[in-house]
């Protein structure tokens, strides 16, 4: 019983945000019928964000929908201090973005899909560029590309087999 009290208050320090809410329209004998789309983002402001997609017959089902995809999709994202440890790029389909770290202070430069991202993931000093589709979808996709690929230290060195002082004597 004490296991699920605690899994249900991790769950609950995440925040979740809105990305783009689509309205789409099937057309049948009588009339039009409407159908919803959600693109939702959900973080801790701490390193950890995940991106989700709803669809449903309702607007508040779509998000719900949404927001339980986005946290079955969390990932854990390396963060130096209030940016990015290097400059990275993103692709996905057509949607590519570039991230490069900023001094302290600069704050979230960014569009709106890649700003939402970011905010969620916690990161609070950025520049970034969106390039190919302004496709919401496609550039958010994009940016958890690149932000999955950015590494530390410990990964680079690892990836080569190498010690700290290997490296650095």
């Amino acid at each position: 019983m004490g296991d699920v009290e605690i899994q249900e208050e991790k769950e609950e320090e995440f925040t979740e945000k809105l990305i783009k809410l689509n309205r789409v329209a099937k057309v049948v004998k009588g009339g039009r019928r409407f159908s919803f789309s959600a693109l939702m983002v959900v973080g801790d402001k701490n390193g950890r964000v995940g991106i989700g997609f709803g669809k449903a017959n309702e607007v508040s089902e779509a998000i719900r929908k949404g927001v339980e995809d986005a946290k079955k999709n969390i990932v854990k994202i390396n963060i130096k201090g209030s940016t990015i440890s290097h400059e990275v790029y993103g692709k996905f389909k057509s949607g590519k973005v570039i991230l490069k770290p900023a001094s302290p202070g600069t704050g979230i430069i960014a569009g709106g899909p890649v700003r939402a991202v970011v905010e969620q993931a916690g990161i609070k000093d950025i520049l970034t560029k969106s390039l190919g589709t302004n496709n919401a979808i496609n550039v958010v996709k994009a940016t958890m590309n690149g932000l999955i690929s950015l590494m530390d230290m410990s990964d680079v060195l690892q990836n080569r087999g190498k010690t700290f002082k290997e490296l650095f004597g």
